[in-house]
């Protein structure tokens, strides 16, 4: 069983940053991919970025180049800085985790996720 408690979130004015933290517990880490993932009420929940056990890194279309996951796998703790924020990144922030195989390229499907975290708000400003 995998906990994910996230943290960091918080009301920042367009252009500002914010850095969100999610630390796990009880496996072993380094072996998930983990992912952010994003949702407004209304509507369906949206892929950020995911951090695989290989190193490599995803990023949606719309946060590539603001946004920039990172992991620190002594810690169980992955990270999300956000900077440029929009307005239209706010949203409710939820790490997620899962083990997949390093040939499996599903990470961008919260579906292929067993692990969640509670969420975390982060509200950009005008």
């Amino acid at each position: 069983q995998v906990q994910l408690v996230e943290s960091g979130g918080g009301l920042v004015q367009a252009g500002g940053s914010l850095r969100l933290s999610c630390a796990a517990s009880g496996r072993t880490f380094s072996r998930f991919a983990m992912a952010w993932f994003r949702q407004v009420p209304g509507k369906e929940r949206e892929f950020v970025c995911a951090s695989r056990s290989t190193g490599n890194t995803y990023y949606a279309d719309s946060v590539k180049g603001r946004f920039t996951i990172s992991r620190d796998n002594a810690k169980n703790t992955v990270y999300l800085q956000m900077n440029s924020l929009k307005p239209e990144d706010t949203a409710v922030y939820r790490c997620a985790a899962a083990w997949l195989p390093n040939t499996d390229y599903t990470h961008q499907f919260a579906g292929v996720y067993d692990y969640w975290g509670q969420g975390t708000q982060v509200t950009v400003s005008s």
